[in-house]
């Protein structure tokens, strides 16, 4: 377990480092790695840059089977131009037929800690458990949500995994260019069924 004494160091160290440099520093603390994504915009920048330092790293996709077809010809046209070696999770109950049993409940109903549960949280924590990394890539940034604001590029995840964040002080704009110079692909038609607001927390993070 990293301390937090060392995540306030690296964080200060790296604060202004580059996301290769800080992909290469996780790296050199522990080779066990992941990198997480859903497919949302801006995931091609993060899964660019990690696979740049490490071509193998497993891709641990958790599709809540509600992805719009924009996002499932984007994800299939970026797991195919960066070769990416993708571990596919997804609910243990089909959507159409939790439709009928249960539908999207609003996030105020009863039953969206279930419906969350079923569709983002449990195919998440198979995957966690199946591949048991001590690092974690992911795309979180700051101004996303409360609180995303207060953890920085290196954090501590409820599990004890390091979570690793290279772009967390990237603006869209600033994504917007690395997209651009490396000839990435974006798409904007994302939908995230527990969700009502953009910068309302996931659950994986918090």
């Amino acid at each position: 377990m990293i301390t937090q004494e060392r995540i306030n160091e690296l964080n200060t160290l790296l604060k202004d480092a580059k996301p290769s440099e800080i992909i290469q520093k996780a790296f050199e603390l522990n080779k066990e790695a992941v990198v997480t994504t859903n497919f949302r915009p801006y995931e091609a920048a993060i899964l660019h840059a990690v696979a740049s330092v490490e071509t193998a790293i497993p891709v641990v996709w958790c599709d809540t089977g509600y992805n719009t077809p924009q996002t499932y010809k984007h994800a299939e046209k970026v797991i195919k131009d960066l070769n990416l070696n993708v571990f596919l999770y997804v609910p243990k109950q089909t959507s159409a037929h939790r439709d009928v049993v249960m539908g999207i409940p609003s996030v105020d109903a009863p039953e969206h800690a279930l419906f969350t549960e079923q569709v983002k949280l449990e195919p998440f924590k198979r995957a966690m458990e199946e591949h048991k990394p001590k690092v974690w890539f992911t795309n979180l940034r700051q101004g996303q949500t409360a609180f995303r604001d207060s953890i920085g590029i290196f954090s501590v995840s409820k599990d004890g995994v390091l979570k690793v964040s290279p772009f967390y002080y990237w603006s869209d704009a600033d994504l917007d260019k690395y997209l651009e110079e490396n000839k990435l692909p974006n798409e904007f038609k994302y939908f995230d069924p527990t969700k009502a607001l953009e910068n309302r927390e996931c659950g994986l993070h918090a």
